[in-house]
């Protein structure tokens, strides 16, 4: 896939085009902030073309620590603060070299004549330090690799200590699973094997997953407008850990249920298939995700449900006072259990980003508790790894609130993790999740 922006006529002003964009998201990660969904630039780019500058980008910005250690061993002086063009379009020309099949002579090339006009003076220095690096290669990366786990492993530094004491025989393997790009997974709804059949028809190699029975994982990627079903709402793409959450809300039909941070609305649409005439309260705070909840919606064809846009810790503002049978807070966080599938994460979150994620995450759980109905069920969901965000939170709740007691959680996936289960990175192939489920006890 790499190498295809290379081939045929005019292939090698494609490849410059490609390189550029590639660096050009990978600035915006690194030095504005931005999302990588955000910054990259498909526009005007085929199909091979569109695949190479998503892979250039996101590998470079999955690598960006270690190749950035391996840049400041190959410099004979660091690039002035303002030459952001110059170092992305190098990480970007390394990861090709380090992490690719793509032919050296083209890596190089494409990436030189990426250079904007203004910086010709870097012409030489890019193809210089790019083929020095090709020759040196082994040699540079276990130089590199030599300086610590979090460089050898391109995480920052403070995520790595956080991990290895929240994981001291696991550590490790989050990091290599943050590392290895994530399958496509599907949620189907209706007859899973009858898709699955579906899939083998046209010609998409596909398996049913070993723990989850409404998930698909696909052997490639594929566009997802063009499988089967897509675009009537049979096949949905959701993470099978994310897909466990309707189900453990259990929901019965007539039930009175919120969904406090619904957008984009995945695990809603999901909710909404398990019983009928479910009385459902979608809550979220960002009206423009919220425009992603009703496509969601509009898409599956799922059954009605209030839309409210709102903000979860402030009931007052938009509760009627009418308690719930069911709630699910799938809370914002940090999102360090995504990071194989979202590698922006490890350079736009920060260790002092967790205290306000923390104690959102509080104030949500005591602000929606009083909303539970005696004997009704709360579930705390998050796709983070970290315990401040996950046990510790739900733990903290119990603490204020004896009347809530944690369920027991099917055992075959995740760990015992206080009053919920987690699950790592690359568990039977998940994403990272936290689940915990509480009852309210009826005042005695």
């Amino acid at each position: 896939m790499a190498a295809a922006g290379q081939g045929g006529k005019g292939a090698p002003a494609r490849g410059v085009i490609v390189r550029a964009r590639a660096a050009d998201a990978v600035r915006g990660v690194l030095h504005n902030g931005q999302r990588l969904e955000e910054a990259l630039d498909y526009s005007d780019l085929g199909r091979s073309d569109r695949a190479l500058l998503r892979e250039l980008a996101t590998g470079t910005v999955r690598w960006a620590i270690r190749l950035r250690a391996v840049l400041d061993d190959l410099l004979e002086r660091p690039l002035p603060r303002r030459e952001t063009e110059v170092e992305a379009l190098l990480l970007v020309g390394l990861y090709q070299l380090g992490h690719t099949g793509i032919p050296p002579y083209a890596a190089v090339s494409a990436t030189v004549g990426a250079l904007s006009k203004g910086k010709a003076w870097a012409r030489r220095l890019v193809n210089g330090v790019l083929r020095r690096f090709g020759r040196e290669r082994d040699q540079r990366l276990a130089t590199a690799d030599a300086r610590s786990a979090a460089v050898a492993q391109a995480h920052p530094e403070w995520l790595v200590t956080a991990l290895e004491a929240a994981y001291p025989d696991a550590w490790q393997g989050v990091l290599a699973a943050n590392n290895t790009p994530p399958p496509l997974t599907l949620r189907v709804s209706g007859d899973r094997q009858a898709y699955l059949g579906e899939l083998a028809e046209a010609g998409v190699e596909a398996e049913p997953h070993p723990l989850v029975d409404t998930a698909v994982t696909l052997g490639e990627f594929r566009a997802v407008a063009s499988l089967p079903g897509f675009t009537e709402g049979r096949a949905s793409v959701q993470d099978a850990a994310a897909q466990l959450a309707a189900p453990l809300m259990a929901p019965r039909p007539g039930d009175r249920v919120l969904d406090a941070c619904t957008a984009p609305g995945g695990k809603l649409a999901h909710l909404l298939t398990l019983a009928s005439e479910l009385e459902v309260t979608a809550l979220d705070a960002d009206p423009g995700r919220m425009d992603r909840t009703r496509a969601t919606l509009e898409r599956t064809g799922v059954a009605p449900c209030s839309l409210v846009t709102g903000d979860a810790a402030r009931p007052e503002a938009w509760w009627d006072g009418d308690p719930f049978d069911r709630i699910l807070i799938d809370a914002p966080c940090s999102g360090t259990g995504v990071i194989r599938r979202h590698p922006d994460i490890k350079h736009l979150r920060r260790a002092e980003d967790l205290r306000p994620m923390r104690d959102r995450q509080q104030a949500m759980l005591e602000a929606l508790w009083p909303l539970l109905r005696p004997g009704g069920k709360l579930l705390y969901v998050t796709c983070s790894v970290l315990p401040e965000e996950n046990s510790e939170r739900v733990a903290a709740l119990q603490t204020a609130h004896p009347e809530a007691v944690a369920e027991p959680l099917p055992q075959d996936w995740g760990r015992p993790a206080g009053p919920g289960r987690q699950i790592l990175p690359g568990e039977a192939g998940m994403d990272g999740f936290f689940y915990a489920r509480l009852r309210k006890e009826a005042p005695a």
